[in-house]
């Protein structure tokens, strides 16, 4: 692609394509072809101008290749990029901005006194019918303050004021209405799905294959705890399937063959086989942009207090208006308090500075459903873990293979990978992981496979039962023996490593030893989280009283609970609810659902189970729990901003109605200097929390 440079300074180029301009797709195509190179960190691509910026660390010579390399042609673009794009909703909005603008000056300019007075009385209609809806609806809003001040001006011959009036508010509300959407946008774009690993299901048995590969037809595996990656329709199996997302339905919906599945939702018990009915462009953004509107309604208490007393002052405006004309009958006055509300301001900051926190927190890999939940965060303190892949590291490690049959090792492992290889936990996917690294090929050896939360797997293998599994499922619910000769070495297992339990046919063929780690910043961010302010922080396992005690110790924390089961963190959390806590739970695993759910605000690691990030209401990165310390910060922060608007907001607009009264505030300054204060409250309710 031949380009020209318009503009350069260390590490940023500004590039012209020889082009007139670019539409939407080919802007979008042209962003998401610098972006895929790791030299890039940051690109601007501007259709109207066939403009790119592009910051970069590398040669220029290398980033004058990557533009020169290329073509429109031969990029490939998944449909979710245009889906999920945010390009031509902000050219539309600028668009209406630009035109108000000019239509707006060229009829004051061009177009006789007369002719305006009858364009601006037909434009008083909609503001009046506006006013009467809400009337009608038996509200008293910002409306009627607007329907008011507009009719006034016009029946005292202040045409200008009246117009300027109706010119202001279509600017206010176009902001407003922009400025919302490109929050919510921004932040559907962080949370829209992206599943690349599927088990795509063929004559051969069920193979690994890459999401972009699936087409429409193909049938699509799904078990118990994973995300269905595509809309379909069931060809097989039952399962209860969770559609919060989706549908808002807040318990789960049973699916059987012939029945209908969106993408996005969860299967919580059961397996499924799907035949995909459409892979890209199924609308999935819509839907996320959906469930974040209605998540606004899971405001923070004082977001919605504020809001309740912004409504209420409504009728003392309109009091104060009426009182001011009836004083001194001087009808600009009145009009310049008209042109004065708390609500339109407090309505509009409040929700964007919780959008603004939600999509801050999505920068640093924290995925919030709501802005309850960053206020739950801000008030907790109690605090619960999960141990393994929440305190321990993400990905613990195969360390051996103890045999107590006549079968290796090796093949011990092979046939325990293939039971493990389809259920999301970070022990399993350390078998699996094990098993790949020494070229283990595990085939689809067993037939059908049930898993037991919190518990473990049972399969058959080659006509033999086989139970994978915690010592509680292997010994004591499936009654699993230790052959005679063996107990010794039995009891001669290491008491540092977690024991996974693999047993055939009710004898134990192995134990497999996991190396689970603490990981290295869990010390540092306990003691941090006690900085913060939070009195309990707690730990529950359903490992061994030895390997809990010895993690707690080396976390420095010091409650915690070892070989619990899911019910009991549910039940630990509810306990200290009623005690009037206010509890955060992290967790992993399908195991720690209940607790998550329980919780006044549950926190997954992302590369846990599907069901567990579905039912929490925050999810963090895997690499780092440092992200809970930055959570609260941002939560803290944000009812901090919350509050500093709600008296701004009070404070300014108390200021603009006794100007008003006094005589000294116009109405066209008074609606001027007020939408100019909602939206200038509203971009920085917008800016950065953290420094």
């Amino acid at each position: 692609m031949e380009f020209t440079v318009k503009h350069e300074i260390k590490n940023r180029i500004r590039i012209h394509l020889t082009m007139k301009r670019m539409t939407f797709r080919e802007a979008d195509t042209f962003e998401y072809y610098l972006k895929s190179f790791d030299e890039i960190r940051e690109v601007r691509v501007y259709e109207r101008t066939a403009d790119a910026a592009v910051v970069y660390d590398c040669d220029r010579s290398k980033i004058s290749d990557i533009i020169k390399n290329f073509s429109f042609e031969e990029v490939l673009v998944p449909e979710r990029v245009f889906e999920c794009s945010g390009r031509e909703t902000s050219a539309k909005y600028y668009d209406r901005i630009v035109t108000a603008v000019i239509l707006h000056y060229g009829k004051r300019f061009f177009l006789p006194f007369p002719v305006r007075r009858i364009i601006d009385t037909v434009r008083t209609v909609k503001y009046i019918w506006r006013g009467l809806k809400t009337l009608k609806n038996r509200h008293l809003q910002v409306e009627v303050l607007d329907a008011l001040a507009i009719t006034s001006a016009m029946l005292t011959g202040d045409h200008n004021t009246a117009s300027n009036v109706m010119f202001l508010l279509k600017i206010g509300d176009t902001l407003e209405e922009w400025t919302h959407k490109r929050s919510v946008d921004d932040l559907a774009r962080r949370m829209s799905l992206n599943i690349d690993k599927v088990w795509l299901l063929t004559e051969n048995g069920e193979v690994q294959t890459d999401s972009s590969d699936i087409a429409c037809g193909d049938r699509v595996v799904v078990r118990m705890g994973n995300m269905i990656p595509f809309d379909g329709e069931v060809y097989s199996g039952e399962a209860m399937v969770n559609q919060a997302s989706m549908t808002g339905e807040s318990t789960a919906v049973r699916k059987g063959a012939g029945m209908s599945v969106f993408a996005g939702t969860v299967v919580e018990e059961g397996d499924l086989t799907i035949r995909v009915t459409q892979t890209e462009g199924c609308g999935r953004f819509d839907k996320i942009v959906k469930m974040i509107e209605e998540s606004e309604k899971l405001k923070s208490s004082l977001e919605s207090r504020a809001e309740r007393i912004a409504d209420k002052l409504v009728p003392y405006t309109l009091i104060a208006a009426g009182l001011t004309w009836a004083v001194s009958r001087n009808t600009t006055k009145a009009v310049s308090v008209l042109m004065v509300d708390y609500s339109c301001a407090l309505k509009m900051a409040m929700p964007i500075s919780v959008l603004s926190a939600i999509k801050e927190a999505g920068e640093y890999n924290i995925t919030v459903k709501g802005g309850r939940f960053l206020e739950a965060v801000a008030d907790a303190d109690t605090i619960v873990f999960d141990k393994t892949g929440t305190i321990t590291e993400a990905k613990p490690s195969v360390v051996r293979v103890v045999s107590f049959c006549d079968e290796s090792e090796d093949e011990l492992l092979r046939q325990a990978a293939c039971l493990e290889e389809h259920f999301p936990h970070s022990v399993a996917r350390a078998v699996v992981d094990c098993a790949f690294e020494k070229g283990l090929l595990h085939d689809e050896l067993h037939t059908n496979v049930e898993y037991i939360v919190a518990h473990g797997v049972a399969s058959e293998i080659a006509g033999e039962k086989a139970v994978i599994g915690s010592y509680h499922f292997v010994f004591e619910d499936e009654k699993v023996i230790i052959p005679d000769d063996k107990k010794e070495l039995f009891d001669s297992l290491p008491d540092e490593y977690s024991h996974l339990y693999f047993a055939k046919n009710g004898r134990l063929s192995a134990c497999i030893l996991i190396e689970d780690p603490m990981r290295k910043e869990t010390r540092e961010v306990v003691r941090q989280l006690k900085k913060q302010g939070f009195e309990h922080i707690v730990m529950m396992t359903g490992d061994s009283e030895r390997t809990a005690s010895r993690i707690a110790a080396e976390a420095g924390i010091t409650e915690y609970y070892a070989e619990v089961l899911p019910e009991d963190k549910a039940k630990y959390v509810e306990k200290a609810k009623s005690e009037g806590h206010r509890v955060i739970m992290v967790g992993d695993g399908i195991n720690d659902s209940p607790a998550l759910s329980a919780s006044d605000a549950g926190i997954a690691i992302s590369d846990g189970a599907e069901i567990a990030r579905q039912i929490a209401d925050i999810t963090i990165g895997s690499d780092d729990l440092e992200s809970i310390i930055v959570l609260r910060k941002i939560s803290t922060l944000l009812m901090k901003r919350i509050r500093f608007n709600y008296r701004t907001i009070v404070g300014f607009n108390t200021a603009l109605i006794a100007l008003g009264i006094a005589g000294i505030m116009p109405p066209a300054a008074s609606a001027m200097l007020h939408n100019g204060s909602t939206v200038a409250l509203g971009l920085n309710s917008m800016r950065d929390l953290l420094p």
